[in-house]
């Protein structure tokens, strides 16, 4: 069988294996939407179920066959004409269809699960193999539980199917078992071992209940396997598949290893976004490569690092795998450099701002919210909203106490001119008497005539925002606040207002 010796091609079971994820199932319309983005994704086989298990499985096989033209179409099916039969009915219309059968190869399954001989398994296999090649050319072999079978008898196996007729043959790792070694020398052994294994091409399927699946993949792509069987976002029986767009990635980052796919990865952002959501699965946000967090930094370490060059902290590029950017996270833990960043994007210029002041306040912000978003920045500083940097009355103290039976009481600090005025009163709320303690250090006949709260964005930790409005010698005056704290962001709001008759 003649191939490119440095192409691997991409088998993609989301639709099968991926499915197979309790809650997951999917409608055929909705497997018929993923099959046509795993066309325009690239991969070379699309393995879109497993016919004779239920008559939804069947029709969607038949009718991913009739969307999609370029991949090939795999159906699955177990060692026996039945299921073949079924397969063979539901790739009708495939342009280039595929049968995926096979059997068990470790002693594990050859007794517990068949009650059976190495002899009759073997007897089974060939026989599978050859009745399917009498309906269809491409066929593929797979060898479950090869991660513990014997190398001796999986070889024999192997060669046995491949004169049969088989294209390619699997060699599953299919309980996550094997170390990436440990599978490496297993697909090097088959290749040295195997007299005909040139005819065919060594598929690896490897699973994830150890956390090993990309890395024993990428095991046998290095000792001769040129087919990787995967899903969209690693999803998959128990712990998962190998990730699609994990593997993939490894091969274009690593040039050393002279391997290619026919991969867009510019769609990964796209299509890991779909099947998280027909599938009901949320990504983990530190999933590689198409996780939230995969090009987010939140360190002020890697913040610097990465605003200096991009390649000290990031291997890929974001928009190689359908992402905008990368963001630069405002945390407590942000630096300088980092709200400079972001300031500048938000078109301040930097150098008619005390940084360091600013970065102090930010800080204090940052300390009561987990996260600084773009309006946080712009109140913080004062975009024709509060002006923490003014001056007028300061705000150094405030001390609430309320609550069913107690009377609402502030007690509140300002800095006015150098000096510091304290002041104790008791109100109907917590935001009254806190107005209250401030009007009698302020002294100032001042009305209230208007008190507005806003969330930004809603949650419990979100920053509020308050707009009072007050009047003073007949005018009127407006005032900004922003805090975690309704209560400080309403202090801070009025004596904004304040700030602006004196």
């Amino acid at each position: 069988m003649l191939h490119d010796p440095n192409r691997v091609y991409v088998f993609d079971t989301t639709l099968r294996d991926g499915e197979q994820v309790p809650g997951c199932q999917l409608a055929t319309a909705e497997k018929v939407e993923i099959a046509k983005a795993l066309e325009a994704l690239g991969v070379d086989v699309i393995e879109a179920g497993f016919p004779i298990s239920s008559p939804g499985d069947f029709q969607s096989v038949v009718e991913l066959s009739k969307a999609v033209s370029e991949p090939i179409i795999c159906a699955l099916t177990r060692a026996n004409k039945k299921d073949i039969d079924a397969a063979v009915a539901s790739l009708q219309y495939a342009k280039r269809p595929r049968i995926h059968t096979g059997i068990g190869s470790s002693d594990m399954h050859i007794k517990y699960k068949f009650n059976s001989t190495r002899e009759e398994i073997l007897e089974r296999a060939v026989e599978a193999v050859k009745y399917a090649k009498g309906f269809v050319e491409d066929i593929e072999f797979y060898a479950e539980d090869a991660g513990r079978a014997d190398n001796e008898y999986l070889a024999r196996m192997v060669e046995a199917v491949i004169a049969a007729g088989a294209t390619v043959v699997n060699i599953p790792d299919t309980n996550g078992y094997c170390l990436p070694d440990q599978y490496g020398a297993k697909i090097k052994y088959l290749k040295e071992h195997v007299s005909n294994i040139d005819q065919a091409i060594i598929s690896v399927h490897c699973h994830n209940d150890l956390g090993l699946a990309t890395a024993n993949t990428l095991a046998g792509i290095v000792n001769g396997a040129r087919q990787v069987e995967c899903t969209i976002n690693g999803i998959g029986e128990r712990a998962g598949n190998t990730a699609l767009e994990e593997v993939t990635m490894i091969l274009k980052t690593h040039h050393a290893l002279n391997l290619h796919t026919n991969i867009n990865s510019k769609h990964f952002s796209e299509i890991s976004n779909m099947v998280s959501r027909m599938m009901r699965m949320p990504v983990q946000p530190n999933k590689a490569i198409i996780g939230q967090n995969a090009f987010a930094h939140s360190s002020g370490i890697h913040q610097d690092g990465f605003l200096k060059h991009r390649e000290n902290y990031e291997i890929i590029n974001p928009e190689d795998v359908g992402i905008d950017k990368s963001d630069i996270i405002l945390t407590a833990r942000s630096g300088r450099h980092a709200l400079k960043h972001h300031l500048e994007r938000l078109g301040y210029e930097i150098e008619r701002i005390k940084l360091d002041q600013v970065y102090e306040t930010f800080l204090t912000m940052a300390d009561e919210k987990k996260h600084i978003s773009d309006d946080d920045l712009l109140l913080l500083m004062s975009d024709g909203k509060e002006d923490p940097f003014k001056n007028g009355y300061k705000l150094k103290l405030l001390q609430v106490l309320c609550g069913d039976p107690l009377s609402p009481t502030a007690t509140v600090k300002l800095e006015y001119e150098g000096q510091e005025h304290e002041a104790l009163a008791r109100g109907n709320g917590p935001v009254n008497a806190t107005i209250k303690a401030i009007e009698s250090i302020i002294g100032k006949a001042v009305e209230l005539k208007e008190f507005n709260i806003q969330a930004m964005h809603g949650g419990s930790d979100d920053v509020s925002k308050v707009n009072m409005r007050i009047s003073y010698n007949g005018k009127s005056y407006l005032g900004y606040g922003f805090n975690t704290d309704i209560v400080q962001a309403s202090a801070n709001a009025y004596l904004d207002a304040v700030n602006k008759f004196l």
